[in-house]
Parts: structure tokens; C-alpha cells; sequence
């Protein structure tokens, strides 16, 4: 049985929200270097949208995607627009923020790949 694409896209999705938290936790430890950038990835449509998607493969001579077609994302610098006087543009709130926007698209993703899971248990039942 080949790969399902939304178990795919679930997995790319839930890798993304981990780089996010990775560079959430790098901001916040950094909340009192001077110079430091706050850094956060493009949104995940963004990353969506560089991703080639094709119809399901019903035949071998099909073409499917491989794993090079899914990028990983990528860090980008914030603008330093709310940069203090030590050159640091990290908000602790705006961290804070986000944080809890990755923990509930963490579980909304999670909450899916179950639910897909089940459907495919009772389909083959």
C-alpha cells in the first residue's frame, strides 16, 4: 500500500510546527543578547504553496511526488522594527503568542492524523 498524501502533508505539517518552536525557544533565549534578530518561518500555506501536488496513482506508470518535492522550511529574520536600544528584536509577548498558536495547531494536526487513521481502520474492516 503506497504513502496516503494526507499522512504525508500531516507529517511536513507537524515538522514545520517543530522548527517553529525550535526558533520560538532560540527568540526567547535570546530576549537579552545584544543584536539578536528574532527569527520565525513563513507561514505554512507559503510553504504550501512551493509544493507539488499530483493525483493519486492508480497505475505503476503514474508519476508520484518524492520526498525532494516537499522543501523544508526555511528560518526567515523578523524586521527589526521593534528593536531596542541594544539591537534585540525579541517581544516576549509576541513569543508567548506564537507559542500557543504552535500548540494548537500542534493538536489540531495531531487531532486529524487520528481521526484520518480511524477512517482508514473502518474502511478496511
Amino acid at each position: 500500500m503506497s504513502q496516503v498524501y494526507l499522512f504525508a502533508l500531516a507529517s511536513q505539517r507537524t515538522q514545520w510546527l517543530s522548527t517553529r518552536q525550535s526558533l520560538i525557544a532560540d527568540n526567547v533565549a535570546n530576549a537579552n543578547t545584544p543584536g539578536y534578530q528574532a527569527r520565525d518561518l513563513p507561514p505554512f500555506s507559503a510553504v504550501l504553496d512551493h509544493t507539488q501536488v499530483s493525483m493519486a496513482t492508480t497505475d505503476p506508470a503514474h508519476m508520484t511526488p518524492t520526498q525532494s518535492d516537499f522543501d523544508p522550511a526555511r528560518p526567515e529574520d523578523e524586521d527589526g522594527a521593534n528593536a531596542t536600544l541594544s539591537g534585540n528584536s525579541v517581544n516576549l509577548q509576541d513569543e508567548m503568542i506564537k507559542l500557543g498558536e504552535v500548540g494548537r495547531e500542534y493538536s489540531a494536526t495531531t487531532n486529524i492524523k487520528k481521526i484520518f487513521h480511524q477512517m482508514m481502520l473502518s474502511a478496511l474492516k
